[in-house]
């Protein structure tokens, strides 16, 4: 009697923890962000703004990710000032660029360049 009804009660818990834990996952979207490509011919780290707000920094070789709630999302890259010569940045701001992220979304963008500057370049998951 003692072992079922401690079964019952666990089990329960499972039941009580489920569906928060299933209604999280969809009330997001994945942004992977990955400067892995060489295409940056720099050795300098690069600063990601989001909503105009640092919230990353990468080197060569490097990724990072972010649970981004729904809707647009406004993007920017900038080298930032650091240890190597040549890397400081530059007086004119860089340009934005605004993505859209939907609920359960996994977009992942590599960093690339052009003769307007650095911008992100949409690219497969590749798992």
């Amino acid at each position: 009697m003692r072992w079922s009804t401690f079964s019952f009660v666990g089990l329960l818990g499972l039941f009580a923890a489920a569906p928060p834990a299933m209604a999280a996952g969809e009330d997001y979207g994945v942004l992977i962000i990955s400067r892995e490509r060489l295409e940056v011919a720099t050795s300098c780290e690069i600063g990601l703004y989001v909503q105009d707000q640092l919230v990353g920094r990468l080197f060569q070789e490097q990724s990072t990710s972010f649970n981004l709630p729904p809707g647009k999302v406004s993007l920017r890259l900038k080298l930032l000032p650091g240890q190597a010569p040549g890397c400081n940045p530059g007086m004119l701001a860089p340009g934005s660029q605004d993505i859209s992220v939907r609920a359960g979304d996994v977009l992942k963008y590599r960093i690339a360049m052009n003769a307007s500057g650095m911008y992100l370049k949409p690219t497969t998951l590749g798992y």
